[in-house]
């Protein structure tokens, strides 16, 4: 039986105790890239372009103009809010190096540097439709028949 009030690490600590090692176990799962379990899974998905205001998503991102609208709620979409660019917490709220600051964010404007923000589709629709054919090979992928 141990003498010691007190077990925390520290406390009475002499150098003859043996001391486990911090980090990782080494009988843990090891997972690829670093990611997260669940995350990069079903990297197939859609590319799309989600309006900030409503979510409404679009597939086409060349069909993105100046005066482009979106079609549920009639945000303007070439905008620094719709933007990848766009930062609130960087100089004139943009990360890309601009001449100055655009005071309206919400509103269209002429920035020569904006690209619509993208993100996947994650509801599970694709932009091509499924058969049958393709769920059994992507099972037969999964199992290596």
């Amino acid at each position: 039986m141990n003498d010691r009030k007190y077990r925390h690490r520290g406390y009475q600590e002499s150098s003859s105790e043996e001391r486990r090692p911090r980090g990782p176990r080494p009988d843990a799962l090891g997972r690829s890239e670093g990611a997260p379990r669940g995350r990069g899974i079903d990297t197939d998905k859609a590319v799309v372009f989600a309006c900030k205001s409503c979510g409404e998503k679009q597939r086409d991102l060349e069909d993105i103009r100046i005066d482009s609208t979106c079609p549920r709620c009639g945000a303007d979409l070439h905008s620094c809010a719709q933007c990848m660019s766009f930062d609130t917490s960087a100089k004139f709220e943009c990360i890309q190096p601009i001449p100055e600051r655009i005071p309206a964010k919400k509103l269209r404007n002429t920035c020569p540097l904006y690209s619509p923000a993208k993100s996947f589709d994650l509801t599970g629709t694709r932009a091509t439709t499924a058969t049958p054919d393709d769920a059994r090979a992507a099972f037969d992928r999964l199992f290596k028949k």
